[in-house]
């Protein structure tokens, strides 16, 4: 209820036009100016963010306690691991006193407001120990962060039986309440509403104890699903020739295959991998079927027609049938783009091999790796010392600045305030309005870190009783290399794309002026929450983007232009049946929770057979089960679509205010005033049709995301002819 929001996903009233910052048509922070001056620049004219990013961190970190540290975050009470203790006492106190607020006549706020205190008193302690919990080094630190997880969690498991808490909620919604209320007041109270409904509070006893049953299973066996989905497969070493054995690991007489070895060149290798991995196993087939009744069930209990129309209530979409008539349309105009991706791709397979058949599943991969080499003939090598990641971070200041007026500051920390010492700490300055919040950057690769690119809310921004503002507090967690002591950070191209995805997230914390903490920056729907981390994919492959920060991290010169139309040309390639692998996937998702059932005798194999046959290019493969290595199943259930919507919604947005000027201070702020200031406060489609013009439905999403497609082609054939 109070913490779905707040833990389980990823503004501005300011209304002045500012003027454009221009310099000889280059759109640049007033700091930067000296970086561009000149194509033999050196290295000590970097800023000060990118001296700071490109240089090997050498503060010292001491995690013992002392008189003058900090705590992390600079939270008092985490000097020491002792401290979540006092968090957690002091958050279920609050609590006891906000509920009995909730539920007295003579309360003296707004319903919604107290509930927002509420969700914001035990966000403030779960949204921190859960990140603690899985990114601090020491363990002391990190089993306290989880014992104030588990405590917060059945706290919030108390409260979602609370009946006159409930009662109280409802009262308001179906009557009002005495206050006056606005519409975004309403609409949180309905957010709140759905959060306890979803554990079925409003039903009788026996329904609910079921719901609470089924939950408990389903949880179960969705992680019982993701282990086995990540288990590796061993057959016997005779059921494969000897010439082939030494391509796998070999345990005794047991030959292991732990993945698909999709870049193996020699084709026998990808197609027995594929047969051996995805082979069907009747424990995951089990698990899965039973996951999905489950969830069935319990969606049926609490009033819903399907788990679909559950999981997609609230969001962008609203509902289950647009989600099928954007599928189903986008599968339809996909048709003959993928097929002529598939045909290219048979013709590279041909000229590879002597004997060969057509195009296989397996292959798919490997092939559009061998197009993006044959084409453009790009290697990390050789783009990657223009990507330093203090240029990187530069470009992006500079980006935020001409679209927001917003610069990005290095800010030093306190003694304890972090949990690594190679952890940067972002202050978020707009120019007028002051700071917007803090970033803190885990970028670099350690021992122990876990493997994952993501965007954490620790704090969430709102609006305080006396006027003042709740900055938020994020993290971003990534994997980048580490800088030497010769050289700084360089990235990939697809790092830099990466980087510039979880900073969109973070901008939608940082520039949202919500009212409510349940509602500010990413605690909205998945796929409107990714609408402005995709739509940021669009400006770090965008060339007038990159010439303004892409440089050789010793000589200062920018990346030759030839060969970055190489570089984003590259990312083109077979994009069309890239996106026919998505939209399968994505109708397969909703196959298999949507209102429709199948019988006892159908097996979830049979299901992808028959969507894989109506939606993508390449036939299924006999005795083969892909989704039982699907984990997504379990926690996208029915979402796996958001990221096609998100991507049709950003295409949308780019191509309509940003695709001509990249740099638009005005589009910039209409976006933020209009968008991003809001977080998930207003339903998410209306925003988002008056923000467009347009209403969004199937039709006008399908149309963005093929004149996307068809723009990446003409990139791609116009490379081709030079």
């Amino acid at each position: 209820m109070l913490l779905s929001r707040g833990t389980n996903i990823f503004a501005n009233y300011t209304r002045k036009k500012l003027r454009k910052f221009v310099k000889a048509k280059r759109h640049i922070v007033p700091t930067q100016l000296d970086n561009f001056s000149s194509h033999t620049c050196s290295v000590n004219t970097w800023s000060p963010l990118a001296s700071a990013f490109n240089t090997k961190p050498s503060r010292m970190l001491s995690l013992q306690f002392s008189k003058d540290a900090t705590g992390l975050f600079d939270v008092p009470e985490l000097k020491e691991p002792e401290g979540f203790y006092l968090l957690k006492e002091n958050a279920i106190h609050a609590t006891q006193d906000l509920v009995t607020e909730c539920c007295s006549s003579d309360r003296s706020r707004k319903m919604v407001e107290v509930f927002d205190h509420l969700s914001d008193t035990l966000c403030c302690v779960a949204d921190l120990a859960e990140f603690i919990r899985m990114a601090h080094p020491q363990a002391k630190y990190s089993h306290a962060a989880e014992d104030a997880c588990i405590a917060i969690g059945g706290l919030v498991e108390q409260l979602n039986t609370h009946k006159e808490l409930y009662e109280a909620l409802l009262d308001v919604y179906k009557n009002g309440d005495k206050f006056p209320t606005t519409d975004v007041d309403k609409h949180v109270t309905k957010l709140f509403l759905f959060d306890f409904e979803q554990s079925g509070i409003h039903l009788d006893e026996i329904k609910r104890k079921r719901v609470v049953g089924l939950n408990e299973s389903i949880l179960t066996l969705g992680q019982h699903f993701m282990n086995g989905s990540l288990q590796p497969r061993a057959i016997p070493k005779t059921k494969l020739p000897e010439n082939l054995r030494q391509h796998f690991a070999i345990d005794g007489e047991k030959i292991i295959v732990t993945g698909l070895y999709a870049d193996a060149h020699m084709e026998i290798t990808r197609e027995a991998a594929y047969k051996i991995f995805l082979y069907p196993d009747p424990h995951q087939e089990s698990l899965l079927t039973e996951l999905l009744r489950g969830r069935h069930e319990m969606a049926t209990l609490c009033g819903f027609p399907s788990y679909a129309h559950r999981a997609i209530n609230g969001s962008l979409a609203e509902t289950p049938d647009l989600v099928l008539d954007f599928l189903t349309l986008l599968t339809k105009e996909l048709k003959p783009r993928a097929k002529k991706d598939f045909e290219e791709m048979n013709l590279l397979k041909k000229a590879q091999y002597q004997y060969s058949k057509d195009i296989s599943p397996w292959d798919v991969p490997y092939f559009t790796g061998q197009a993006r080499q044959n084409k453009f003939n790009l290697n990390t090598s050789e783009l990657a010392p223009y990507f330093s990641l203090g240029a990187v971070m530069d470009g992006l200041s500079g980006l935020l600045y001409n679209m927001y007026n917003v610069t990005l500051e290095i800010e030093e920390t306190k003694h304890g305030e972090l949990w690594s010492s190679d952890v940067y700490k972002l202050a978020v300055k707009h120019k007028t309005e002051g700071l917007l919040g803090y970033i803190y950057c885990d970028f670099y690769e350690r021992q122990g870190k876990a493997h994952q690119d993501c965007h954490f809310t620790i704090r969430g921004g709102k609006l305080l009783p006396d006027g003042s503002y709740q900055d938020p507090i994020v993290v971003l967690h990534l994997n980048l290399p580490a800088p030497s002591w010769s050289s700084p950070s360089l990235l990939t191209p697809g790092m830099v794309e990466i980087l510039f995805h979880e900073m969109g997230h973070a901008l939608h914390s940082m520039l949202a002026r919500t009212q409510y903490q349940h509602v500010t920056g990413t605690r909205c729907s998945t796929d409107f929450a990714e609408v402005p981390s995709i739509l940021m994919e669009f400006f770090a492959m965008d060339t007038r983007v990159l010439r303004t920060f892409a440089r050789h991290y010793k000589t200062g010169e920018p990346i030759p232009s030839e060969l970055l139309e190489r570089l984003v040309g590259s990312k083109s390639v077979f994009a069309a049946s890239e996106m026919q692998l998505q939209t399968f996937y994505s109708m397969l998702d909703q196959r298999y929770y949507g209102a429709e059932r199948w019988g006892s005798d159908t097996s979830t194999t049979h299901i992808l057979e028959k969507v894989q046959t109506e939606c993508y290019g390449l036939p299924y493969i006999q005795n083969t089960a892909w989704q039982l290595r699907f984990g997504h199943l379990v926690g996208y259930g029915a979402k796996y679509y958001s990221y096609l919507v998100s991507r049709a919604v950003a295409s949308w947005i780019w191509q309509k205010y940003f695709a001509a000027d990249p740099f638009s201070r005005e589009m910039g702020e209409k976006y933020r005033e209009e968008v991003l200031s809001h977080g998930g406060g207003k339903p998410p489609r209306a925003m988002v049709g008056e923000f467009l013009g347009r209403e969004v439905v199937a039709e006008n999403m399908v149309e963005a995301l093929m004149t996307d497609l068809d723009h990446k082609k003409m990139k791609v054939e116009a490379l081709r002819l030079h």
